[in-house]
C-alpha cells in the first residue's frame, strides 16, 4: 500500500485512520477511529525528520514544556499529536516564561550539541544546519552559526561580500560583546511566534523544534524578533524564574543575526539589509 498520511498514522498509532485534513504539502491533520488527531508531516530534505523527532523528545525530557507527543517516524513521515488550537492570555504567557527558563535550564553537553540520536546534519526551518560541539559561545556562535550563513548569503547573491566583511567584524569582537558566560541551554532553537501552540487552557506547546547546546538569550531574541503575543509576560515570568545577566536587553540584535542570515539565505536581500543593519550597530 503506497505510504499517504492516513497509512503512516495508522502505522505509526495503531488506530486506523477515518479522515485526512490536508493543512500544506507537507502537513495533514489525520482523524483516527479511537477519537484521536494527530499531525502527520513529510520531509523536507534529509535528516530532517529525525531530527525533528529528537529535538521534540530532548525538549520534552526536560519534563519543562509542553511537547506533542511523537508517536513515530521514519525517513520520510513524523507522527506527532495535534495540539487543540486556543489563544494566549497574559496568565499563560508568564507561565510559559517560567516552563522555558526551566527548559533552559535543564542544559546540554556543550554548545552546538545535537539531541540524543539527532543528527549532525539538521535543520533550521528549510535551511541546513549543523550541529557540531564547540567551546566557548562567542567562538562557537561565530564559526557554527553566524559565519557559515552569511558565506551562503554571498554565495547567493544576497549579502555583498563588504557587507559580509561587517559581519565578520562583529563575529572578531563577540569574546567582548557576549555578556558574561553561561553554560550550555538546552534551546527549542526555531523559537518564532509559529512555532509556539496555545491550546484551549491557554497553555504553550513548542513544535518543529531546530534544537541543540546553545546560549538561552538566543531563543528569547528569536521571540522578540518576529513578535509573540504577550512578550512581556514572557519574558516577565522567565526573569522571575531565572534573571538574565545585565545587558541582556542590548544583546538581543547580537543573537539576532543568525536568524536573520537564515532568513537572508532563504528569502532573500530584504532580510541579508536587517543582518547587515544589526551589524553595524554593533560597531558603534
Amino acid at each position: 500500500m503506497p505510504a499517504t498520511p492516513a497509512v503512516t498514522a495508522t502505522r505509526f498509532t495503531g488506530s486506523p485512520a477515518t479522515a485526512e485534513h490536508r493543512l500544506s504539502p507537507h502537513l495533514t491533520e489525520v482523524t483516527l477511529a479511537d477519537g484521536r488527531v494527530v499531525m502527520v508531516k513529510r520531509a523536507d530534505g534529509p535528516g530532517a525528520v529525525r531530527a525533528e523527532a529528537a529535538g521534540l523528545r530532548w525538549l520534552a525530557a526536560a519534563d519543562a514544556v509542553r511537547v506533542p507527543t511523537v508517536h513515530g517516524h521514519d525517513d520520510t513521515w513524523l507522527v506527532t499529536d495535534r495540539v487543540a488550537p486556543g489563544r494566549a492570555d497574559a496568565g499563560g504567557a508568564e507561565r510559559f516564561g517560567r516552563e522555558l527558563a526551566a527548559l533552559h535550564a535543564a542544559g546540554a553537553p556543550a554548545f552546538g550539541a545535537a539531541p540524543p540520536d539527532g543528527p549532525a546534519e539538521a535543520y533550521i526551518g528549510l535551511a541546513p544546519m549543523r550541529n557540531a560541539p564547540g567551546g566557548t559561545w562567542p567562538d562557537w556562535f561565530a564559526e557554527q552559526r553566524v559565519l557559515p550563513y552569511a558565506r551562503r548569503a554571498v554565495d547567493a547573491g544576497t549579502l555583498r561580500p563588504d557587507e559580509a566583511r561587517v559581519i565578520e567584524r562583529v563575529c572578531a569582537l563577540l569574546p567582548a560583546l557576549a555578556g558574561p558566560a553561561e553554560p550550555p541551554a538546552r534551546l527549542h532553537g526555531d523559537l518564532w511566534n509559529g512555532n509556539v501552540l496555545w491550546d484551549g487552557a491557554g497553555a504553550a506547546w513548542l513544535i518543529d523544534p531546530a534544537a541543540h547546546g546553545g546560549h538561552r538569550e538566543s531563543d528569547l531574541a528569536m521571540l522578540d524578533l518576529f513578535g509573540a503575543p504577550h512578550l512581556d509576560r514572557i519574558l516577565a515570568g522567565y526573569q522571575r524564574a531565572a534573571p538574565l545577566a545585565d545587558g541582556w536587553r542590548e544583546r538581543v540584535p547580537l543573537h539576532q543575526l543568525f536568524p536573520l542570515l537564515v532568513h537572508a539565505v532563504l528569502f532573500g536581500r530584504g532580510y541579508a539589509e536587517r543582518a547587515v543593519a544589526v551589524a553595524r550597530g554593533q560597531l558603534t
